[in-house]
């Protein structure tokens, strides 16, 4: 998929909007969702698939009812900032499957990891047999998730609405 800049109009930005909200609603229902007609409709989709502005589809899964009960932040420093050992660390996590999260940052830690694992005990084994031996790490703190006050997978669409153009497409 070749990626091009595509300017995003309040029609754009609300089609993405209620993708967000239903991903499954049929191009009709869009396009009456967001006051244009089908075709145009399908057109915006298309090229915000293209120009990679929508990444994909998917089902968003609750964790317990597949038995990962556990989530826990980690934080995880490196013994150095070359190149050749961030490439493998971060190789490294992307192809496991428990680690769900991963983000370089700043401040007291290098990445912070989300782990999802049944319960504790598969943590710990999991941290001795995987996190321990992940390349170059150095230093790593866990903090068990209690409870889940806010998750939103969607972005906050609504403030970019408001200072979007109506129907007019800038290239």
């Amino acid at each position: 998929m070749k990626e091009k800049l595509v300017a995003l109009d309040r029609y754009s930005l609300q089609i993405l909007q209620e993708l967000q909200r239903d991903a499954r609603k049929t191009v009709q229902q869009l396009s009456e969702a967001v006051g244009l007609s089908a075709t145009p409709c399908w057109k915006r989709i298309k090229e915000m698939e293209e120009a990679g502005v929508i990444r994909g589809y998917t089902a968003v899964v609750d964790p317990a009812s597949i038995g990962l009960n556990l989530a826990v932040l980690v934080e995880a420093n490196l013994t150095e900032h070359t190149e050749s050992l961030v490439n493998r660390f971060e190789a490294a996590v992307a192809a496991n499957p428990h680690i769900v999260r991963c983000v370089s940052t700043t401040g007291n830690s290098d990445y912070l990891l989300t782990v999802m694992v049944s319960d504790i005990k598969h943590y710990e084994r999991f941290l001795h047999d995987t996190l321990f031996k992940l390349p170059g790490v150095t230093h790593m703190r866990s903090s068990i998730v209690l409870k889940e006050v806010k998750k939103d997978i969607g972005l906050p669409i609504n403030s970019a609405l408001a200072d979007a153009p109506l129907g007019r497409r800038l290239r």
